[in-house]
């Protein structure tokens, strides 16, 4: 007798797959202000964390959920990468711009 695969007919979709396409959507949203970009790095590393989570229980079950929840995951993990790298460019680009400043304070008053 052959065996069939445990295969759901309705599959149900991941617990946080939408909430990991928002945050990862949302972490590009908050990348591009100065030191708004910090909201986009928590949001892009717990995107990350929880799209991890998802995969390994997607992994563990396939049949068990639906592919386009999946999907979402993937996508929000994507998005979540992009507004993670620039959100940690613009906070350093800031961050150096700042120290710039400090850096020349002094020097200020010799120009008058």
């Amino acid at each position: 007798m052959e065996e069939k695969p445990n295969v759901n007919p309705f599959p149900e979709n991941l617990p946080n797959s939408n909430l990991i396409l928002v945050l990862g959507i949302l972490s590009i949203a908050f990348c591009w202000w100065h030191f708004i970009s910090v909201i986009g790095i928590v949001l892009g590393i717990l995107t990350l964390v929880l799209a991890r989570k998802e995969k390994t229980l997607y992994e563990g079950s396939p049949g068990k959920f639906s592919a386009i929840s999946y999907n979402n995951v993937k996508a929000g993990r994507i998005c979540a990468i992009i507004g993670l790298v620039i959100s940690l460019l613009v906070f350093a680009s800031v961050i150096l711009i700042f120290l710039g400043i400090l850096a020349t304070l002094p020097f200020w008053g010799m120009i008058r």
